[in-house]
């Protein structure tokens, strides 16, 4: 576990999303980046509609915001990205167009382990998803990578 204390800002967090084909595809702006938060707005894009007829917003896109947000909570304490254990996603109305907010938060920071939970809203505020993460704590994903 780090013992140190990162002070990431958003800008840093939006330089990891910039690396990301991935997420930056999602349109991830990072906003704010805090002790044990962060949150970001995703800006919609017409393939992430599941269903034409109805045009929601695809569940799977839900779940990746509720991951980075989720994972990316505690960058100040780990120094970057941590690798996800297990993710539980809970769907609670649909998204039919329009950008949508993201926003995690450290639930609790252990040896090994670390758990997270992220929201996702609309523009107007209504919370469309929710979720909790596990993640391991015992090293960043940089500090796992072999040369």
């Amino acid at each position: 576990m780090s013992a140190e204390t990162h002070n990431k800002t958003a800008a840093d967090v939006q330089a990891i999303v910039d690396r990301s084909a991935f997420l930056s595809w999602l349109g991830l702006k990072v906003q704010s980046v805090g002790p044990d938060t962060i949150e970001a707005k995703a800006t919609w894009r017409p393939e992430w509609v599941a269903n034409p007829k109805v045009g929601q917003t695809q569940g799977g896109i839900h779940a990746a915001l509720i991951d980075f947000a989720a994972n990316l909570a505690m960058i100040n304490k780990m120094g970057g990205p941590v690798l996800t254990i297990d993710l539980r996603v809970d769907y609670h109305r649909i998204a039919i167009g329009g950008d949508l907010i993201v926003r995690g938060r450290v639930v609790k920071f252990g040896r090994t382990v670390g758990t997270s939970e992220a929201e996702v809203l609309d523009e107007q505020g209504r919370l469309l998803a929710s979720g909790r993460g596990s993640f391991l704590t015992t090293q960043t994903s940089e500090a796992g990578k072999k040369s």
